[in-house]
């Protein structure tokens, strides 16, 4: 059995995503090795992220405090009046979005629905924000691009989506099929996701 406070840094590690307690483990003794300078930077880098990032009030997408020059809440894509506010795009998580935004091919606007892992379990269309979505789906907002992983879980969300967004009577695609079934966006090539969005229906 470790010490009690390393015990306890092991199970704040194993909580984090794909962290499982052998690597938590290692991560603890690292640190307990490192110089009192790495470990000093490690927690101030951790007390300014959340004192100087913000969710972003329409996407959800995280973004710097300082980067909220209108003080409206805004990350700087939903913030940009020059982007297409008749498109928006539903991805399932933030890497989704940073990766479709580095095709430079989708110029429209995004929402972040949260992790879809859990949706086939009792409860789990709670922890999709579905009714946030309906309530960006507004007036402007001509086409809602379900951009979720080709994956079960995705499949169930997307088809949930469809339902519950069919009588606001806009239209709804998908991303082509240049992507591979139980693949996840974030480890898509450029060229791929760029095929995926033109080919959408």
């Amino acid at each position: 059995m470790y010490p009690k406070s390393i015990q306890k840094l092991v199970e704040v590690f194993s909580r984090f995503p794909t962290v499982g307690p052998r690597t938590a483990s290692r991560f603890v003794f690292y640190l307990l090795k490192a110089p009192d300078i790495e470990i000093d930077d490690f927690v101030q880098t951790i007390q300014n992220l959340r004192k100087e990032i913000r969710q972003c009030t329409f996407c959800f997408n995280y973004f710097e405090i300082a980067e909220d020059a209108q003080g409206k809440g805004l990350c700087a894509i939903c913030a940009d009046q020059s982007r297409d506010r008749s498109l928006l795009c539903v991805v399932e998580k933030e890497s989704d979005l940073e990766t479709l935004e580095k095709t430079k091919q989708y110029k429209g606007r995004y929402f972040i629905l949260g992790g879809v892992h859990d949706i086939l379990k009792k409860d789990g269309l709670q922890n999709i924000k579905a009714q946030e979505l309906k309530e960006r789906v507004t007036g402007e907002v001509q086409e809602v691009i379900l951009a979720l992983n080709p994956t079960t879980e995705g499949e169930a969300a997307v088809l949930y989506l469809e339902r519950t967004l069919k009588p606001l009577a806009k239209k709804i695609t998908r991303l082509g099929r240049g992507l591979p079934v139980g693949g996840e966006l974030e480890y898509a090539d450029e060229e791929t996701l760029r095929s995926a969005l033109e080919g959408r229906k």
